[in-house]
């Protein structure tokens, strides 16, 4: 088990990782699912041998408000149908800390609950916000979960220029899932799960 990072630098270095994520040419992406709600598309994460996901959709509300509903807090949990638990191990400050949390199984369980201790930081982007995480290797890991690791991911979430009430948000997402599990079912999880998030984030902001 590793002790806690300097949680400045590790911010730092993780706000310029998922920037340029964010600065990927679009010819760069294979599309991997398209609801109403949400684009999702895919290529070869640099950081494993499985796929860094980028999601994206319009959502009908202000940058601040869905933030708040995406970082570590008492909404996420309210809204999220993957996550199961949530809890804070550390908070740095008000925008910075050690989260942990557990997630359902998946397509009839062939991927079981999963646990996953995240550093999160939120932060200022252009007119709006980034939301981005990245797992530690922190904590004892609870009987019956298997426990994944995020590797740089993060959410962005700027006004849509023509229409501020209106914000365009985009994720960046690579889950190392582990165990013992068939690529093929990963990739049909990670796709449905980010159209779903966007579904389950849009009706919760309505209510």
């Amino acid at each position: 088990m590793d002790l806690l990072p300097n949680s400045a630098p590790l911010a730092r270095k993780l706000r310029n990782t998922l920037i340029q994520y964010h600065s990927v040419g679009d010819g760069e992406w294979r599309m991997a699912k398209k609801t109403k709600d949400a684009t999702v598309w895919r290529k070869p994460s640099e950081e494993f041998s499985g796929y860094l996901y980028k999601a994206q959709g319009v959502v009908e509300d202000v940058t601040n408000r869905i933030v708040d509903h995406i970082r570590p807090g008492p909404y996420r949990l309210d809204w999220d149908s993957l996550m199961t638990t949530m809890d804070i191990m550390e908070t740095f400050d008000e925008n910075c800390c050690v989260m942990r949390y557990t997630t359902a199984g998946q397509l009839w369980n062939i991927i079981a609950p999963r646990e996953f201790v995240d550093f999160s930081y939120t932060t200022s982007y252009e007119d709006g916000l980034l939301t981005c995480g990245i797992s530690l290797d922190y904590g004892e890991v609870r009987p019956n979960f298997v426990r994944g690791f995020n590797h740089p991911c993060g959410w962005f979430c700027v006004p849509l220029k023509d229409y501020p009430s209106h914000s365009l948000l985009t994720g960046y997402i690579q889950t190392e899932l582990r165990g013992m599990l068939p690529q093929s079912a990963v990739d049909t999880a990670m796709s449905s799960t980010l159209a779903n998030f966007y579904s389950d984030l849009k009706k919760a902001l309505k209510t």
